[in-house]
Formats: C-alpha cells, sequence, structure tokens
C-alpha cells in the first residue's frame, strides 16, 4: 500500500517548491514534473542526503540509475526534469552548482506515427460503439465512440476531451469550449452537422441525476461516476484493446498506433485536404495551429508528417505549376 504525499522533505524541498510555484505562474501545468521531483525528493530522504552541498553529482548518477529507463526518450526526460531543477536553482543562487553531469542518451531514427484514413477511422468507432456495459460503466460503447470520434474529427488532446463539462457544448452555435488546456489556453472549436448530432444524440441519451441547471452545466461530458471525468489513461487503455479488432497493417518504418495518432491523423488529413482543394497550406497553417491549440505554426508542423499522399500531391501541384513554364522553353 501507498504511503500518502506529506509534501516534499528532502534539503530541495523548498527549491522544489517555488521552481513548480514558478512554472505554474507561467501557465505550465507540472503534474508530471512534480511526480518526476517526488521521486529524486524522496530518494535524498531515503539516502540520508543532509543538505544540498552534499548532493553531488554521485548522488545525482545514484538516483538516475535508480529509475531504469530503457527508452532514451523516457531516460532523457527524467534527466531533463532535474537538469532544468538544478539550473534553476543555480540562477536564484539557491545551490552553488549543478550537481548533474549526466549527458542524455542517443536516440534512434524515429519512426512515423500511425495514421488512420478515414475508412479505418470508421472502423475504429464502429469497434468502439460495441463495446459492452458492466456493472461500473453503463453506456460505455457510445461514451467511447463519441470520445474517439472527438479526437479523430476535432483533432482534441486526450486530457481536452475529459475535461470537457456540459457547459462547454453549445450545439446552438455548433463549437465546443476548450478551457484551460496546455499552456494554460483556452479556445472555440468549431464542428460540424456530423459532429454536432453526434454529440447531441450522446448527450439526450445519458442519465443524469436530477440537478439544477446550474449543476449540468458543471458535469463533465464524458463520465461514468459521478462528477468524476474518465480518466485519459483509462481511454488510452480502451484504444489499445480496441486496435487487435482492426486487423491493421502497419507499414515499416511506421510506429504502433497509439491514441494520440487519432489528433496527428486530423492534422495530416486537414492538409491533404486542403492540397487536393488547391488551397496554399502554406497559408492556411496559422489556422490549422490556431485550431489545434498551439503556441505557435512551428508546433503544427511536427504533426505534418510527409506520407505518400501529401508527397503525391504536392507533385501534382508543383507539375501543374512548372508544365507552362517547359511548355514555354521547349523548341
Amino acid at each position: 500500500m501507498r504511503s500518502r504525499w506529506t509534501g516534499f522533505r528532502s534539503p530541495l524541498a523548498a527549491g522544489i517548491e517555488m521552481w513548480l510555484a514558478h512554472k505554474r505562474a507561467l501557465g505550465c501545468h507540472v503534474r508530471t514534473t512534480e511526480a518526476t521531483l517526488r521521486l529524486l525528493d524522496r530518494f535524498l530522504v531515503e539516502q540520508h542526503v543532509p543538505t544540498t552541498e552534499t548532493i553531488t553529482p554521485d548522488v545525482i548518477h545514484a538516483f538516475l540509475a535508480s529509475r531504469p529507463r530503457p527508452a532514451p526518450r523516457s531516460y532523457n526526460h527524467l534527466l531533463g526534469t532535474v537538469t532544468r531543477l538544478f539550473d534553476w536553482l543555480c540562477a536564484q543562487d539557491l545551490v552553488p552548482q549543478s550537481p548533474v553531469q549526466a549527458k542524455p542518451r542517443r536516440t534512434p531514427a524515429s519512426r512515423v506515427p500511425f495514421l488512420f484514413d478515414p475508412p479505418t477511422a470508421r472502423r475504429l468507432l464502429e469497434v468502439a460503439g460495441g463495446l459492452p456495459d458492466t456493472h461500473n460503466t453503463p453506456y460505455r460503447g457510445p461514451t467511447y465512440r463519441t470520445i474517439f470520434a472527438l479526437l479523430y474529427g476535432l483533432g482534441l488532446r486526450v486530457g481536452e476531451a475529459t475535461r470537457l463539462r456540459i457547459a462547454d457544448v453549445d450545439l446552438a452555435r455548433q463549437l465546443l469550449i476548450v478551457r484551460e488546456t496546455k499552456f494554460a489556453k483556452s479556445r472555440l472549436v468549431p464542428f460540424g452537422p456530423r459532429v454536432g448530432q453526434l454529440v447531441a444524440d450522446y448527450l439526450d441519451r445519458r442519465t443524469l441525476e436530477p440537478r439544477t441547471h446550474a449543476d449540468i452545466a458543471s458535469v463533465p461530458v464524458f463520465s461514468f461516476r459521478t462528477g468524476q471525468p474518465v480518466s485519459p489513461c483509462t481511454i488510452s487503455t480502451i484504444f489499445h484493446e480496441l486496435v487487435p479488432h482492426l486487423a491493421l497493417s502497419i507499414p515499416d518504418g511506421t510506429r504502433p498506433p497509439s491514441v494520440h495518432c487519432l489528433r496527428h491523423s486530423f492534422a495530416v488529413g486537414t492538409l491533404l485536404r486542403w492540397y487536393r482543394s488547391g488551397v496554399d497550406p502554406g497559408s492556411r497553417l496559422l489556422q490549422l495551429s490556431t485550431f489545434l491549440g498551439h503556441v505557435n505554426p512551428e508546433s503544427t508542423a511536427v504533426y505534418l508528417t510527409i506520407t505518400t499522399d501529401l508527397l503525391t500531391e504536392a507533385s501534382r501541384r508543383f507539375e501543374r505549376w512548372a508544365t507552362p513554364l517547359i511548355q514555354e522553353v521547349t523548341p
């Protein structure tokens, strides 16, 4: 049984609290960072490290070794969190120098994400909609079907979908209000009639306990327990349970599907539609960035994976542009 968290207790306790407060003031979500620093704090307490001056490179190396991270990306995340903490503490003159001397691990060439095309996405929604109810999870199939539809059809992050409240769904104006998401930004996400009908049908069929109008407005859209939204981890687990039923063919060099691939597929699919309709993607990238809730178009560019379809459309566009020029100079 895990012991109840009672706060940071190591010599770094005050510094960690100050750094987390600093990041929160900047609008950062620090749940993962705080969880990592709890591990560091507990390690220092268990090793009876008495002061910040006695946190040596050997101590940090021992901490990193105590948290085995086979994957380079996972190890680098752990190392990066500790490094940024000590860099900030040094800048604030709270420690004389950083004891972190470890170097990041080299990561292998990244594989491209799996992209859902419309037929595969429809199959996922069909399989999700067929999930049977259980004693603790009534209306299970329609709930996950609607969640995956929003992730694929609107490019929402998983956490954004789980944080939606009844008041955040404006069916009259056909938009969602996504509040205080990544980078502490809120945004409006418009949707079309098909998504609107799906969400409306889902809300109409959900059974809500008798409440006042104000209370209903604060109820999570996706919930199996009173007042508690479905966990993002649970959504990811259900997604991975459904994937084997889709009979997917994963190309070489492609990562296995994850629930985040639905958001990635939305971004790439949008770019592909622009190419095919004759729209200049470069002129619309800022709009897509705003729709997805990114701080700048450079963040959006990460999603725009070069696929065979995108290369084909780009090639066709170049050919249409270049053909008249070639004909002019051909004798």
